[in-house]
């Protein structure tokens, strides 16, 4: 890493050009699932008052209409968003009765996929996909999996620094050409790197019983409702979670913008036998949008992903092969029962300097060698990250979570004193010294405070995230939201219910007719 980072800030510093760097943008997408007052989840639909899932911008579901999402605006600030998700949990409290918003990624209790109810967003065309693509993911992959909740984090940085960067390196290609193989190189190096994350911030070593029911599984025993890994720090990310046979091979390329959206257009096309075994409309019914290896890209599993927004009625793949890459979405979060909002300032903060680290260093490819490596490396962070002299392989060397993660932690503090400068603060080098602590002592990870909490409290994972889950609730509802901001979402949740109703008296073909046309775009 250190090299080329250092050769860039250098060059940033002496150029006077590193203000450019100021205006970071930040977005913050959270999901949680709905549960009753006894922890087990919700089996009503989403809130009427909350608004409609299909046409709110701020307040939704994801794959159940017991898992909703909250969506903040872009902000340059980061502290702006996380006070804008703070109010969208606040106004949705309001309009929850006895439910609480879970406070972890892995889910309650559910005693089967028959308590998981698919989000529904109405009878309009554009709804009865979103509809029909989850229940494609039921018969793929089961509704366990989509049970799972997490935080996504989405950055871009200022359209000045790229003019910028671009001068200093020489760069000749167009502006939207340099932009997306910069972002392309920050997410080959996040790829390399993102085993930290999981270690530092990982939040989910125990879960449910009953999230492995009726499956195979080497988890230990917390007590007769818990499963655990001693030293685990993100099972959410762990083949228990997302994984995907059909995916396995699919060999997505993370190197070039061309290589990376040919190989997910080829996915979409692609058939895969057994998915055309189960059948697209079955008995009148669709079970499936196609029956190709990805019914769209969003099925692809990643823990990062280019974006760029899509216009109305574009594909997100021809919006990105169009137009570039506009930001990132990191989505390897948990959410931290431990915060109030699952993610705070701190860990924002070091996001940021871990990406633009990403960004300046070694733009180096992944050759198809140092893929496996990077998965092998994960797998054992998620599944023994905090274990006592656990190694792992930097480029064929064998390292130690705590030698290596020093190593990177060096070459981001040189990010993060410069980001200081940039913003007139210490708060981007205090995130990484904070950092620095839980790699001296595994016991300050979250996911090691996790299973202490559950230790001191005498309490198994349903138990001690249920009681987080009332506890952040009271915290969050006891901060005022503005007036301004209340009377703004709930004029939101009003008009979005009026929007659907046009979108649904706007349709004029039926649903086959739609499907076809957008598959043929």
């Amino acid at each position: 890493m250190s090299a080329a980072l250092e050769k860039n800030l250098q060059r940033l510093t002496e150029s006077g050009l590193a203000s450019s760097l100021k205006g970071m943008l930040h977005g913050i997408e959270k999901e949680g699932l709905r549960v009753d007052a006894e922890g087990i989840i919700s089996q009503t639909g989403h809130p009427a008052t909350l608004g409609s899932t299909l046409t709110h911008g701020h307040i939704t579901t994801d794959y159940s209409e017991a898992l909703m999402e909250f969506i903040t605006p872009v902000f340059s600030e980061s502290g702006d968003a996380l006070q804008f998700l703070q109010d969208l949990h606040h106004f949705s409290f309001q309009k929850l009765n006895s439910e609480e918003l879970w406070a972890s990624s892995m889910p309650c209790r559910i005693d089967g996929d028959a308590m998981i109810p698919i989000a529904r967003y109405g009878s309009s065309n554009v709804g009865q996909m979103k509809y029909t693509y989850r229940v494609g993911l039921e018969h793929r992959y089961g509704k366990m999996m989509q049970a799972i909740a997490g935080i996504h984090y989405n950055f871009s940085l200022p359209d000045g620094l790229w003019e910028n960067l671009q001068k200093l390196q020489d760069n000749k290609d167009s502006l939207q050409t340099f932009r997306s193989d910069s972002y392309f190189a920050l997410i080959r190096n996040f790829r390399r790197y993102s085993w930290l994350l999981l270690y530092l911030f990982g939040a989910s070593p125990a879960l449910s019983a009953s999230f492995m029911a009726g499956r195979e599984h080497d988890l230990e025993s917390w007590d007769e409702n818990t499963l655990y890994r001693p030293y685990a720090t993100s099972l959410r990310m762990s083949d228990l979670g997302y994984s995907n046979k059909a995916q396995a091979d699919l060999n997505i390329c993370f190197n070039h913008l061309d290589t990376y959206t040919s190989s997910l257009q080829k996915a979409i096309q692609t058939p895969y036998a057994p998915y055309a075994e189960m059948g697209i409309k079955v008995d009148g019914q669709y079970k499936q949008l196609n029956s190709n290896v990805l019914q769209i890209e969003n099925e692809y599993y990643s823990d990062i992903r280019p974006k760029r927004v899509a216009q109305s009625g574009e594909k997100p793949i021809h919006a990105l092969q169009e137009r570039g890459v506009e930001y990132i979405e990191v989505r390897n979060t948990d959410i931290n029962p431990l915060l109030p909002l699952g993610i705070d300032q701190s860990q924002s903060d070091f996001l940021d300097a871990f990406l633009v680290t990403c960004l300046l260093s070694n733009p180096a490819e992944i050759p198809e060698q140092e893929c496996k490596r990077i998965g092998e490396n994960n797998d054992l962070v998620v599944n023994r990250g905090r274990e006592p002299g656990l190694t792992l392989n930097n480029n064929g060397t064998q390292m130690t979570v705590a030698q290596w993660g020093q190593e990177i932690l060096a070459d981001i503090h040189k990010t993060a004193a410069l980001l200081d400068e940039v913003y007139g603060s210490q708060r981007f080098s205090t995130a990484v010294s904070q950092q620095q602590e839980k790699l001296d002592n595994p016991a300050l990870t979250p996911s090691a405070q996790v299973l202490a909490g559950m230790k001191a409290s005498g309490q198994g994972y349903e138990a001690f995230a249920l009681e987080k889950s009332r506890e952040h609730r009271a915290t969050i509802s006891q901060k005022a939201i503005s007036a301004e901001q209340q009377a703004y979402l709930e004029k939101l949740s009003s008009e979005s219910l009026q929007e659907q109703k046009e979108i649904e008296l706007a349709d004029n073909i039926d649903f086959d007719q739609y499907l076809a046309d957008y598959m043929a775009k």
